[in-house]
């Protein structure tokens, strides 16, 4: 496992596996950015000169290692290209990337100094979270395959920041903290789904609890039944692995205010009677993306002290046919007595999510947020990198977007059109879990969820059905897998809700 510090130890006498410096995009090629001077004077102009050779340009992501031939103890300079300077410092982002990229290149180091421009804590923060979310790999289930795979970095020290800066101490904290929450999703959304059934999802939430200091109730199939939770006992209800209902609670003895967060855990989604076709079952391992998102958050807000109330609901089952399973026109009678005509067994996340909703609305939080896996329309409407955010609130959605942004999490607001709603209108029942059409079909499940969310709650739905999973090559700090999805934006809206931004 990766660790962070900060030091003030001069880049040249630091004792260390390799430094990493700067350089960005100049007229005539790669310049050294701020930070590098020490070990620029060192080289005497030959460290230009070999850029200059090896056509460095200075672009976003591009790296060079530069041998240091005693110019400095460590042996070796690892250059990243952080593009174009631009007039006001770089942007968060752009510092989180290079993090997550100069991670990945000090694959089997031990130790690593870096003199970049990190101008205030809030910098410092971004690249250290870039470098702990880069670092990430998931090597739980190689054996043989392990063999020539290199670990992660062990220590990254950023230099040229005094020992005593609280700000900067605090986000290297923050930061850790955060990535440890990131890479508990990711390490939950990878594992297999034999090894990952609602009960076991449920006993790792009660030692999240214990380690980050939050209550955590668990509600088994039993419970369910005799609270009448219909949605996620039908969805359920064909697997041998039961369902379960997991609260989460993080409370501050000085907070006024609560935000609830609901997260689809569907351990494995076959899609029930309604089966997916071929192609299209590999990865439903990923379909809890929603609720390791919302285990993940409510602890890094514990960790972090955060002055507000969090509740956290996980609606975890299996999804599976069999001769026990819900039937596409069964009728199921969801918690607080309303019922839905299944047409479509696959559209079951919208379910469970339902009976949470419901239930966390019962304890009248001023905001809640439930995030899924929810659609392939979402993918087909924002692509494979971005989410979507729906609200009965335009002033939440917004800030909400607005969080997801600062973070460096691609969101986008969509709309939830009221002439739609009728589409979902039963000739048996209440409402059916579908609509008429297959267009539109993200905003559907927007609508559908809307209808158990009481009264005067603030609520908005992140559909994260696209970026939850990456089966491209990793970049920056993005990773192969489980991504780890919605964690940050999710404690920067319960941050904002502390601050009394929200």
């Amino acid at each position: 496992m990766t660790t962070l510090s900060i030091g003030s130890t001069a880049a040249l006498s630091l004792r260390a596996d390799v430094l990493v410096i700067g350089s960005v995009k100049g007229e005539d090629g790669a310049v050294l950015a701020a930070g590098s001077e020490s070990i620029a004077a060192a080289f005497d102009g030959r460290l230009t000169d070999t850029l200059s050779a090896l056509d460095a340009t200075g672009a976003e992501g591009e790296l060079h290692r530069v041998p240091t031939f005693g110019a400095a103890k460590a042996p070796l300079v690892l250059v990243i290209g952080l593009g174009e300077q631009p007039a006001d410092g770089f942007t968060h982002e752009t510092l989180r990337r290079a993090g997550g990229t100069v991670a990945r290149a000090l694959a089997g180091v031990k130790k690593a100094g870096v003199a970049l421009p990190l101008t205030g804590a809030e910098a410092v923060g971004a690249f250290g979270e870039g470098v702990l979310l880069g670092a990430y790999s998931f090597e739980t289930y190689r054996e043989k395959s392990r063999e020539g795979r290199k670990d992660a970095v062990k220590d990254v020290v950023l230099l040229g920041i005094k020992g005593r800066d609280k700000a900067a101490k605090a986000a290297v904290e923050r930061a850790a903290i955060t990535a440890q929450s990131v890479n508990q999703a990711r390490d939950l959304v990878n594992i297999p789904p034999n090894d990952l059934t609602p009960k076991d999802f449920a006993a790792i939430a009660v030692d999240t609890g214990k380690n980050a200091g939050f209550k955590v109730e668990v509600l088994d199939e039993k419970a369910l039944a005799k609270g009448g939770f219909g949605g996620i006992l039908g969805v359920g209800q064909g697997s041998v692995n039961k369902p379960r209902l997991v609260r989460l609670g993080y409370t501050h003895p000085k907070a006024k205010r609560t935000i609830a967060l609901v997260g689809k855990g569907i351990t494995y989604d076959s899609g029930g009677i309604s089966l997916k076709p071929a192609g299209s079952n590999e990865t439903m391992k990923m379909d809890m993306g929603g609720a390791a998102a919302v285990l993940g958050a409510v602890a890094a807000a514990a960790r972090l002290g955060l002055e507000v109330n969090v509740t956290g609901w996980l609606a975890l089952a299996e999804n599976m046919p069999s001769g026990t399973a819900t039937r596409p026109g069964d009728v199921l009678r969801m918690y607080g007595g309303r019922t839905v005509e299944v047409l479509n067994t696959d559209a079951e996340g919208r379910l469970v999510l339902a009976d949470a909703i419901t239930r966390a609305c019962e304890e009248s939080p001023q905001m809640l947020i439930d995030v899924a896996t929810l659609t392939g329309a979402m993918m087909v409407a924002l692509g494979n990198d971005m989410y979507g955010i729906m609200a009965n609130d335009d002033t939440f959605r917004d800030a909400v977007y607005d969080a997801a942004t600062r973070v460096g999490e691609q969101a986008w607001p969509m709309p939830l059109p009221t002439d739609m709603r009728k589409q979902m209108d039963s000739p048996i029942a209440d409402l059916k879990n579908m609509g008429n059409s297959r267009m539109g079909g993200g905003l559907i499940a927007g609508i559908f969820l809307q209808e158990f969310v009481a009264d005067g709650v603030s609520w908005a739905h992140l559909d994260i059905a696209g970026p939850a999973f990456h089966e491209g090559e990793a970049g920056g700090y993005r990773p192969k897998g489980g991504t780890g999805v919605a964690v940050r934006s999710l404690l920067q809206v319960a941050q904002d809700v502390a601050d009394n931004r929200i």
